[in-house]
């Protein structure tokens, strides 16, 4: 290649990695609005839902909801134009994902101690099994996705998004297994003792999010 075609060869590389980033880009977008419309349909059937049975964990669970749908707006503010390659956006869109997790886990701990110290009996919510069921079922593909693009984009407030969405799977599953063993058993303890497991992975993830630590090498 001779010195007059390489600035063209180099141009054209950079032309192509444009279009790459802003397909990228509108993917990331599409993915945060599809979480924020699934999120909204689960944090209203779960409230709902559990106000109705007596449940706690029903309706600490559509409150997780609401606070998920704060990283979702968060990836949005990140991508929007003005801030698609931006660093320090990049870095507050990281440190806000990471305090909304800590702020699961608070929340979890507080409600699981007072279930247990109260003795509460929730009754019976088939409504809110069907919802875990179904969450516990779609998060994990919406997670994957939203990891893929991430590595993609060097960007480390996507991947914590998407393993927040990951969260919210494992969170369905101890309500399916706190729910179900109250429905079949009559276990009313299960719910707020698996509880404290979803906690702790919820106070891992708000460390590693608000150090930055999604993939290893993010802007």
């Amino acid at each position: 290649m001779d010195g007059a075609s390489l600035p063209l060869a180099v141009s054209a590389t950079r032309s192509v990695e444009r279009r790459e980033r802003r397909v990228l880009v509108r993917r990331v977008r599409f993915l945060a609005r599809l979480g924020l419309a699934w999120h909204g349909i689960e944090a209203a059937v779960a409230i709902i839902a559990g106000v109705v049975a007596g449940s706690i964990a029903l309706i600490g669970f559509g409150a997780d909801s609401l606070v998920e749908s704060l990283a979702g707006i968060t990836v949005l503010w990140r991508f929007a134009e003005s801030r698609s390659a931006s660093e320090q956006a990049e870095r507050r869109a990281q440190q806000v994902i990471g305090a909304s997790f800590y702020a699961i886990a608070a929340y979890i701990t507080v409600e699981a101690v007072r279930t247990l110290a109260g003795g509460g009996h929730p009754e019976v919510s088939w409504v809110g099994i069907g919802l875990a069921a179904v969450t516990l079922v779609t998060m994990p593909a919406l997670a994957a996705a939203k990891a893929r693009v991430g590595e993609k984009l060097h960007s480390s407030a996507t991947k914590s998004e998407g393993r927040q969405n990951l969260l919210c799977a494992y969170l369905s599953g101890a309500l399916l297994v706190g729910l179900g063993a109250n429905a079949l058993f009559g276990w009313w303890w299960a719910d707020p003792a698996t509880a404290f497991v979803i906690a702790a992975v919820a106070a891992d993830e708000g460390r590693k999010a608000w150090a930055g630590e999604a993939c290893d090498d993010c802007c």
